[in-house]
């Protein structure tokens, strides 16, 4: 049996990532999603992620089991302008997902919109949860996490996956 070396490495990187955190084989599948010139921010960015209206674009099941303290679900498949019309258009927003593609499209949305600063959130709900950042069921602190689905689960590497 041959193993191409391209699918060795991503094995490689995956199990590596299991000892040390965010691997490069998520940071890859991530530059794949992101569009260069739509911004992102960071978890550690906090004068950003704390004067911003956090928008989650998941799914409102996704957003029941867990979300960023202070979030506000939009929905993705569901999204309309309607649900953020009470916005100003100067506000500071910062859209989230799973891992930010959803979040990202929500994000452009709202810049054809006439939103001035919008940022998606780098590596979504996954990547804060996997920097030990806290999450929210209601007002209460969790750990729970919904994965999404079994294969978007392997980048949850902490808390409870909830599918």
């Amino acid at each position: 049996m041959v193993i191409r070396i391209p699918v060795l490495l991503f094995f490689l990187a995956f199990s590596f990532s299991q000892a040390v955190g965010q691997s490069l084989a998520y940071k890859t599948m991530l530059s794949g999603i992101y569009d260069k010139d739509f911004p992102l921010v960071y978890f550690d960015q906090k004068e950003i992620l704390q004067k911003a209206v956090l928008l989650d674009t998941r799914e409102k099941e996704e957003f029941e089991v867990s979300h960023l303290k202070g979030a506000r679900w939009v929905g993705y498949d569901t999204f309309t302008m309607e649900s953020v019309k009470d916005i100003s258009k100067d506000e500071t927003i910062v859209v989230y997902c799973s891992v930010g593609a959803r979040s990202q499209d929500i994000g452009k949305r709202l810049k054809e919109a006439g939103f001035r600063e919008v940022y998606n959130l780098y590596g979504g709900i996954f990547h804060w949860v996997n920097e030990g950042q806290p999450i929210y069921e209601d007002q209460k602190p969790t750990d729970r996490i919904h994965a999404y689905s079994r294969t978007w689960g392997i980048w949850v590497n902490k808390g409870e996956k909830v599918y």
